[in-house]
């Protein structure tokens, strides 16, 4: 069974279903997270959405990239949450399907291509706190202990 955060499933509401990849980044006692701009002004892990056809770990490396700008290593599994909740980019309310990866950030190649998002480096023992959806930080806490 596959843990269930955020909202309340609403009755008739109809949910599309989003799997996405999401990355826990750990490098010198800090982790890489990004902070998204206007609509969500917060801080998550870095990841976003599969595209069709597009296999879950070149969606982590993409996504990644596109986030922060940082290219990865060794990206290994680590689970999976259901999260429903609005997508306002989307005007849509989505089941996301979260997968979670922990991986090593290697190389920055330049800033983020993704508009409205900042890479942000934090010490990790504050990193679960600031994260802004319930699955990143019990993963992140879970992760680190």
């Amino acid at each position: 069974m596959i843990r269930r955060f955020g909202e309340s499933v609403q009755a008739g509401r109809r949910y599309t279903r989003r799997p996405g990849v999401y990355a826990i980044l750990p490098r010198g006692g800090r982790m890489l997270l990004t902070y998204q701009g206007p609509p969500h002004d917060e801080i998550q892990l870095p990841g976003g959405g599969i595209d069709p056809g597009e296999s879950p770990l070149a969606a982590l490396h993409r996504e990644v990239f596109e986030e922060t700008g940082w290219r990865i290593a060794r990206p290994r599994r680590l689970g999976a949450f259901r999260r429903f909740t609005f997508m306002p980019e989307y005007d849509l309310w989505a089941e996301k399907l979260c997968h979670i990866f922990v991986a090593r950030p290697v190389r920055r190649l330049g800033p983020p291509t993704e508009p409205d998002h900042d890479p942000v480096w934090v010490d990790i023992d504050g990193a679960a706190r600031i994260l802004a959806n319930d699955g990143d930080r019990d993963f992140v806490a879970r992760y680190f202990g």
